[in-house]
C-alpha cells in the first residue's frame, strides 16, 4: 500500500496533468481511489473516488478543488503558469520514475508549452535536438537523453507533501 505521503503527491500529479489535458478525468478518480486506500480521507476525496468512468469528465472539474482543498493539496487552474510548470515537474518526475524516456519528456513538454514556458525552455530546445537526429544531425542520442535527465532531476524537485492520514467522519 502506498504512503499517504506518496498517495498525495501522485493525486497533485494526475489533477495537474489533468488540468493540461495529459490524462483523462478518469485517471484522476483512480488516483483518489488510491488515495483512500493509503489512508486519505475527506468528504471532496471521497465524492471523486465515487464518481464512475461516464461521470467523471462532468464531475472532476466540479468536485476536484475543494476535494484538493481539503487534503491541503494545490488546485491549479487550467492555464496558470504555476499549474504548467507544476505539470512540467510532474511529467520529469514520471521521467525519473521510469514512466517515459527521455525524448518523451522532451516532446511532450515541447508539444504542451512549446518555448512559452520558461521553466522548461530547455526541455523544448532538447526536443528540437532530438528533431535534428533523425535528420544526421548535432550530437549522439545518448548525449541528449543525458541532458534531459540532468533537466528532470532539476525540475523534480518540488516542496514535499507532508499530509498524515485524516478521518473526517469522526
Amino acid at each position: 500500500m502506498p504512503s499517504t505521503r506518496s498517495a498525495a503527491s501522485s493525486l497533485q500529479d494526475h489533477a495537474v496533468l489533468w488540468s493540461i489535458g495529459e490524462v483523462r478525468a478518469s485517471d484522476v478518480v483512480s488516483a483518489a481511489c488510491d488515495a483512500l486506500v493509503a489512508g486519505l480521507d475527506s468528504p471532496g476525496l471521497r465524492a471523486l473516488a465515487a464518481c464512475t468512468r461516464a461521470e467523471a469528465d462532468y464531475d472532476v472539474p466540479e468536485i476536484l478543488p475543494s476535494a484538493l482543498d481539503e487534503l491541503g493539496l494545490t488546485f491549479y487552474p487550467v492555464g496558470s503558469i504555476p499549474g504548467q510548470e507544476a505539470a512540467a515537474r510532474a511529467l520529469a518526475g514520471q521521467m525519473l520514475a521510469g514512466e517515459l524516456t527521455p525524448r518523451e519528456l522532451a516532446f511532450r513538454v515541447h508539444q504542451r508549452f512549446g518555448h512559452e514556458l520558461p521553466l522548461a525552455e530547455r526541455l523544448a530546445e532538447l526536443d528540437d535536438e532530438y528533431d535534428m537526429l533523425d535528420y544526421g544531425g548535432g550530437r549522439a542520442p545518448s548525449e541528449v537523453d543525458a541532458e534531459v535527465a540532468t533537466e528532470a532531476r532539476r525540475l523534480a524537485p518540488r516542496p514535499g507533501v507532508s499530509l498524515e492520514p485524516t478521518d473526517a467522519r469522526t
